[in-house]
């Protein structure tokens, strides 16, 4: 069976670990050529040396204008062509500490922080990613979401609004290149409660940091974390010829968790009710 991404080049941002790490390990390992792109050069060239001939690592703050110029440039004067891209690069904004991010205390400085990375990165990444690809008419372009994009979150407020616009933007962003007549898709993914680096100062690791995975984890039907590989396969999906159809979509990765309510699994003292 031919690899799903064969002779494809892909750049993937904020590929150092996490979602990002595992969406280019499986992308390489379907035939693609990767670029890993991070600020955090030692672990992106890590992810790059572990992918050998079938990955390299460049910087890249999504922020910059100029950054992205620089690196679709380079990408196509190397390989010709940029078929996949996937913007993943992203904060909380609790990256030194819990600060104040509810809708009353935020500072107008942290919310700015948060949507220069999450909203402004995606932002540049599709104007650039469609100039890249529309030379070829063709390719696709996988924006990482959330959960939060979807639903409110009182104590999140900035991460929330960014991946609202995330979402928002990547059906926009699939409209107009329709409407371009070029074959490039847009789609989003929506991830909750992924088992990412991002989760381990909440976690811990003590005697008690399988009690804590159960607590955040209580909402959810699966009552599990998800891995990134499971993020990574459904964003192998979109990448490959065979979502070629998919386009303004947005897939959520919950365990159930948006499905309605949750679901408390059926013991033998609490049998699962008969519905009526």
């Amino acid at each position: 069976m031919a690899a799903k991404l064969k002779d494809k080049t892909a750049l993937v941002t904020g590929a150092a670990q996490g979602i990002g790490a595992a969406i280019a390990r499986a992308f390489a390992a379907e035939g693609a050529f990767v670029y890993i792109t991070d600020l955090n050069a030692d672990l992106g060239r890590a992810v790059a040396a572990e992918l050998g001939d079938g990955a390299c690592y460049l910087p890249l703050d999504v922020r910059l204008e100029a950054d992205w110029q620089q690196i679709t440039r380079q990408i196509l004067d190397e390989r010709g062509r940029l078929d996949v891209l996937v913007n993943n690069a992203g904060i909380t904004g609790f990256e030194q500490g819990m600060v104040a991010h509810d809708p009353e205390h935020a500072s107008l400085e942290d919310w700015h922080a948060v949507h220069r990375t999450n909203l402004d990165g995606v932002f540049l990444g599709c104007k650039y990613g469609i100039r890249a690809m529309r030379q070829a008419g063709a390719g696709s372009i996988i924006n990482i979401s959330s959960r939060s994009g979807l639903v409110g979150i009182p104590g999140a407020a900035a991460y929330a609004s960014s991946k609202a616009a995330v979402r928002n933007h990547s059906k926009t962003v699939a409209l107009y290149c329709a409407e371009q007549g070029l074959a490039i898709r847009c789609n989003s993914i929506h991830p909750a409660a992924i088992l990412t680096p991002m989760w381990e100062p909440m976690l811990g690791d003590g005697p008690d940091r399988a009690a804590r995975m159960a607590a955040l984890v209580r909402d959810t039907p699966l009552r599990r974390f998800g891995r990134p590989e499971e993020v990574a396969a459904v964003a192998l999906l979109l990448a490959s010829d065979e979502a070629a159809y998919m386009t303004g979509s947005e897939l959520n990765l919950d365990g159930g968790l948006l499905a309605g309510s949750a679901v408390t699994p059926a013991t033998a003292e609490a049998p699962s009710p008969t519905p009526p």
